[in-house]
């Protein structure tokens, strides 16, 4: 089953998102800039993408991930780690993004910035109780299972 994501575009330069190859889990995302940003090591910058878009269902979200060549080669990674765009979000998609590298870098108008994975999500409800199941493991957390 193929997901339709509709995408608007919110600006004439925006580049619409596009999956790299048959097999890529995402799509790519475009700076929407009308010149060039430099990010110094240690800075924050907010980029726009020039789009919108409307997922089929609450049961989804878009995820938006760091672009693999980016980080592992610049050091240029999502600030918040990971974005997460709500199913009744309509408004632009920006990627915050920072600079964890030594030297600074420059995000060219168009450049692909980071990828979009579009997954399904557990629309949960939370149920307050006053005790909760036991299992093996309890309450140990932060390297309580091993090494780390």
């Amino acid at each position: 089953m193929k997901t339709q994501v509709k995408v608007k575009r919110l600006n004439d330069n925006a580049v619409l998102p596009k999956r790299a190859t048959e097999g890529s889990a995402g799509a790519d995302l475009y700076a929407c800039i009308n010149e060039p940003v430099t990010i110094a090591p240690g800075q924050l910058v907010k980029i726009p993408t020039g789009i919108a878009i409307e997922l089929e269902s609450n049961e989804l979200a878009a995820f938006l991930f760091a672009r693999s060549g980016l980080g592992v080669k610049h050091g240029i990674t999502l600030s918040n780690s990971v974005g997460v765009v709500d199913s009744d979000y309509r408004g632009e998609v920006c990627v915050g993004l920072c600079n964890v590298s030594s030297e600074p870098y420059t995000i060219q108008p168009n450049e692909r910035i980071a990828q979009m994975v579009i997954m399904p999500v557990a629309c949960a409800g939370f149920i307050e109780v006053s005790e909760l199941g036991d299992t093996s493991r309890g309450a140990g957390g932060f390297g309580s299972t091993g090494k780390g």
